[in-house]
């Protein structure tokens, strides 16, 4: 038992947003959220998030870490991150999975990273930060890269690795995933299969894509940061979960075409690229 555990996850952006058929489809990107737990002889989980917020997300992880190895506690759990929060970025199931890894790591125990990822699904359900479970979010984060999965059944259908830039446009509102308009999302069902099929035959941008019109007018937001990322030549992008950032993947040209064009929006313009590496544990 180390007694401190280190770990850190990345966020996410949005291939195909699950809500509409709980099929969904995700990708890594480079930004990250660290986490800390810090076993104490106390009886109480208590969590920090440096930015602020409800730590209830990340304490209920730590609670079932603990609960699966039947280690009896406290712990001081921390985290901070450089994932915009409520901007539809899976800052959720990043400060998840990296609670749940720096747990494991705190305790010395050890788990398939699908497995410690439905431990943060569970937890963000406990914690009522989540319609569908997000384990597409999650598995993406935990494991980098592109995944496809099956909210519904949690069931991981394909995970490849991808190397791409990806722009970010993070408008200065924000919209939490809980508050969204699930009937809405539903009616567009069909056609977000049809996105979801161009998905399974890794025809990943022209699937984000029409994911990302259908979510837009779904969820009423606005096409036009869409519009101007396929003037430039750009296939993929979208709609970021239920907004309202955006995420585009593009080629080094295209991402700096981009990045001047989205400068002109209210708001922020971040340029990274796919993780594929996942969640780690840090020692």
């Amino acid at each position: 038992m180390t007694t401190t555990g280190y770990a850190s996850a990345p966020g996410a952006g949005t291939i195909i947003n699950a809500i509409a058929t709980w099929k969904g489809s995700a990708f890594g990107i480079d930004l990250k959220t660290n986490a800390k737990v810090r076993l104490n002889g106390d009886d109480k989980i208590i969590g920090t998030i440096k930015e602020g917020g409800d730590p209830g997300l990340i304490e209920r992880c730590v609670e079932l870490v603990f609960e699966r190895f039947c280690y009896q506690g406290g712990a001081a759990v921390t985290t901070s991150s450089e994932i915009p929060i409520a901007s539809g970025l899976k800052s959720s199931s990043a400060a998840a999975n990296a609670a749940v890894l720096s747990a494991l790591d705190a305790i010395g125990e050890s788990m398939k990273p699908i497995d410690a990822a439905l431990i943060g699904v569970q937890a963000a359900k406990d914690a009522g930060v989540t319609i569908t479970g997000a384990f597409d979010d999650a598995a993406a984060s935990m494991l980098g890269g592109v995944v496809v999965t099956d909210n519904r059944s949690s069931t991981l259908i394909l995970r490849e690795e991808l190397d791409s830039e990806v722009m970010i446009y993070v408008p200065r509102t924000q919209a939490y995933s809980s508050q969204t308009d699930v009937g809405r999302s539903r009616l567009i069902a069909p056609w977000v299969d049809m996105a979801y099929e161009l998905c399974i035959k890794g025809e990943y941008g022209k699937a984000m894509t029409l994911n990302g019109f259908l979510y837009c007018s779904a969820l009423g937001f606005d096409p036009e940061p869409m519009m101007m990322a396929l003037e430039t030549g750009i296939e993929g992008v979208s709609l970021s979960g239920t907004g309202p950032a955006y995420t585009a993947l593009a080629s080094w040209e295209q991402a700096s075409e981009l990045a001047d064009a989205w400068s002109a929006l209210d708001g922020k313009v971040i340029r990274t690229k796919i993780n594929n590496s996942g969640a780690k544990i840090q020692r």
